[in-house]
């Protein structure tokens, strides 16, 4: 990791980082315990990873860096993607969106602002994606 993305990824956790990674992966625990939910439990952990250390990292499409298609990335995956977006991606991004706002009103914030928008795009449609270094 380069200097610059642990630096802002030390102020990201100090700031908020940490308890928004904390509830994705409560979100995660609730999702598969509950059996049915398990495809979106994995889905809200790998964003809870990304939300703890979202400087030097991307999200990208699983069959871009695999090379192959899985359950994922296939029809289920939309399907997946189409019930999780109707359920939570879209309040997760809205709130994604609404932090990045807050964050974007001074220069030093700007940054933040930045991250919080790309976990509203993941927020969005999780399923499929994976996270790779930037």
């Amino acid at each position: 990791m380069a200097p610059v993305s642990l630096l802002l990824n030390v102020i990201w956790i100090l700031i908020g980082g940490a308890w928004m990674a904390l509830g994705w992966m409560v979100a995660s625990v609730i999702m598969a315990i509950t059996i049915i939910g398990l495809p979106w439990a994995r889905a809200a952990f790998n964003i809870g990873v990304y939300a703890l250390l979202p400087f030097g990292s991307r999200a990208v499409n699983r069959d871009a860096v695999t090379g192959a298609s899985d359950i994922g990335t296939g029809p289920l995956g939309l399907i997946g993607n189409i019930i999780w977006f109707v359920l939570a991606g879209w309040w997760l991004a809205l709130g994604h969106v609404l932090t990045a706002l807050i964050f974007a009103i001074t220069i030093i914030g700007i940054p933040f602002a930045w991250a919080h928008l790309k976990l509203a795009g993941i927020a969005l449609w999780p399923i499929g994606k994976v996270i790779v270094p930037a």
